[in-house]
């Protein structure tokens, strides 16, 4: 099994793929080439930053959202994105401005709005993630977030409460995003990777 994990200049990639070797991914490149991403078995997009930037790096890589398309929507190939990574899931991102996403999931990314005066922006820390339907990758259980924005749309699997309901993961078909990090996760987040690496949907 080989993964690519997406170089874009947008995602804390030594943390991710020191955390998808401890899951026991051992054929892992880290890479901003279209043509290995079209080789890989599995896909991995980090994603640190403002949304409109990421989606702009991402774009810039000659190549790379066709391939993206091709292997996790053409070919089922299974797809983790993380915190801005599954973001740009989202068909647009409203952060300094409305920004353009993969449009691969419908919804958009919007600021936190917590109707509690006491939760503060950004959603910082561990809480819970709350599965919403029957996702084989997703369970309950406490992770790392750190964000300012949050999806609101079809294909939500996980919330978590910060003075209300919070996106905390999206999926269609063979894809799946999660606004936690499972890299700063411990357990939690290593399990999940590793039923990530399992997955044989």
């Amino acid at each position: 099994m080989t993964l690519a994990l997406i170089d874009y200049q947008a995602g804390n990639l030594h943390s991710v793929e020191n955390a998808l070797r401890a899951a026991g991914c051992t054929d892992l490149t880290v890479t901003a080439d279209p043509d290995v991403v079209r080789r890989a078995d599995r896909i991995v997009l980090p994603g640190v930053g403002a949304f409109g930037a990421c989606a702009a790096n991402l774009r810039a890589v000659p190549g790379m959202v066709a391939a993206l398309e091709e292997r996790a929507l053409g070919h089922g190939v299974p797809f983790l994105g993380i915190c801005v990574g599954m973001q740009l899931l989202a068909e647009t991102g409203e952060e300094l401005g409305v920004h353009k996403g993969l449009g691969w999931i419908a919804g958009s990314v919007r600021r936190i709005d917590p109707a509690g005066s006491d939760a503060k922006v950004p959603h910082m820390g561990w809480n819970d993630v709350v599965p919403t339907g029957d996702h084989p990758l997703i369970v309950p259980g406490e992770a790392y977030f750190l964000h300012s924005y949050a999806f609101t749309g079809a294909g939500v699997v996980a919330t978590t409460d910060h003075a209300g309901p919070v996106t905390a993961a999206i999926a269609r078909d063979t894809v799946l995003g999660v606004q936690f990090h499972p890299e700063k996760s411990q357990r939690y987040g290593l399990a999940l990777l590793e039923r990530f690496l399992a997955w044989r949907p």
